[in-house]
């Protein structure tokens, strides 16, 4: 009887760094919360849609943005409602620009 392992599903175009997006997921090498997507998805735009918006994606990143809400369903909407609560967001997500410097 032979055994198999689980398949293990990537998500290359799927992204969480420190400091980027307060932690968020986000699309790889950019700053497009992978909530976003989803946010512009349930809006009722296609892919194609979110293409013609936001040129600076790929249709495989977005693709993969909703593949990867699929199989992480709970996490990202749980994030959806956080965000939707202002003071919740700014919590959990603190701001990732450093003003710090003087600069404003």
């Amino acid at each position: 009887m032979s055994t198999t392992e689980p398949i293990q599903i990537a998500h290359p175009h799927v992204e969480r760094r420190t400091g980027v997006q307060g932690g968020r997921f986000v699309i790889k090498g950019t700053r497009f919360p992978i909530s976003s997507v989803v946010q512009n998805h349930r809006r009722g735009l296609t892919v194609e849609d979110m293409l013609r918006e936001f040129p600076h994606l790929s249709p495989a990143q977005l693709y993969d943005a909703l593949s990867f809400y699929y199989d992480h369903r709970e996490m990202i909407d749980q994030e959806i409602t956080e965000m939707a609560d202002v003071a919740q967001a700014s919590a959990t997500y603190p701001p990732t620009l450093d003003r710090s410097n003087g600069s404003d």
